[in-house]
């Protein structure tokens, strides 16, 4: 009951945080990869040793003054550069191996054309929409028998209110690691969205579900913020200890895994914390809410 009670203090608390990650997204936006603008990624280590990074940012720069070198998790450097064509090529590996003053490794040389990071953005939105189109037609149906005191389709509306909540939280955190470390966003970025809308709407259904056969049992008997009280508390400690799990498997991933899905971890964590939050403390008091405003006309 706790939880309900205080319903309007995690509201502030998730306000507060979008608040935040959609003046982030405004003002620095997203940093987007090669995979949506179209580009060089090129996975270079050295055999004696790492030079300097400004060294080789620097020597790339007669390329591509806009270049972005970063260190790899396994050694080496992550460039990230415009589009280049043969002539170009050759002089960019003359410049890795800084004018064959380092011995250099190319491990991968990849280009995308701005035509398919175009058709990624495509895709990308448009699988996020589908996703949570089919997650409202699906919770509409499944809770399509409870009507009273709050219909089936309000369900529906607040597991969205959660998982747009759950979305722009780790946007917001990647725009900000964007604008300060130059994190950006790629593919796996939005397969990271994907899971933790998944993740999210699981959590929250079970929630829901518990609701649902809560009011089914009580027979009216019981006032609506102590049905949804008694059923956040039932599956209160199933939902944390699940996340939790989760969480922790993922932090030892972010931690030994390579660079390469290092920010793709980071993502689910984010997110997965954000959707926890968001289901346990969000979702059903948000139906307790409704319910007061119903009351009130």
């Amino acid at each position: 009951m706790w939880i309900v009670n205080n319903r309007k203090i995690f509201y502030s608390i998730s306000i507060a945080l979008v608040v935040i990650s959609i003046l982030a997204l405004s003002v620095w936006k997203l940093v987007p990869s090669i995979d949506f603008t179209g580009g060089t990624l090129i996975d270079v280590s050295y055999s004696s040793g790492n030079p300097d990074q400004s060294a080789v940012a620097k020597a790339l720069s007669t390329v591509d003054p806009a270049v972005s070198v970063r260190p790899s998790g396994t050694g080496g450097f992550i460039v990230r550069m415009k589009a280049v064509d043969q002539n170009e090529k050759a002089a960019v590996v003359s410049a890795l191996s800084l004018n064959s003053t380092a011995s250099s490794t190319i491990a991968s040389f990849d280009s995308v054309g701005p035509v398919l990071g175009l058709e990624a953005v495509k895709r990308s939105i448009v699988s996020v929409l589908l996703v949570i189109l089919g997650i409202i037609i699906y919770i509409t149906w499944a809770f399509r028998k409870v009507s009273q005191p709050v219909s089936s389709w309000k369900y529906g509306l607040v597991a969205v209110v959660s998982l747009v909540h759950d979305v722009i939280i780790p946007m917001g955190a990647f725009s900000i690691l964007g604008h300060l470390f130059g994190y950006e966003v790629d593919t796996l970025f939005v397969t990271a969205v994907l899971v933790i809308l998944g993740f999210s709407v699981h959590n929250t259904i079970v929630v829901f579900d518990r609701v649902r056969e809560n009011l089914r049992t009580s027979s009216g008997k019981k006032p609506f913020l102590e049905i949804v009280g008694e059923s956040i508390s039932q599956t209160f400690t199933r939902s944390m200890n699940t996340s939790a799990t989760v969480v922790l498997a993922l932090v030892v991933l972010y931690i030994l895994g390579g660079s390469a899905t290092a920010h793709f971890t980071l993502a689910l964590i984010i997110g997965i914390v954000a959707g926890t939050f968001s289901s346990v403390f969000i979702g059903s008091p948000l139906l307790v809410t409704i319910e007061r405003w119903q009351g009130k006309r």
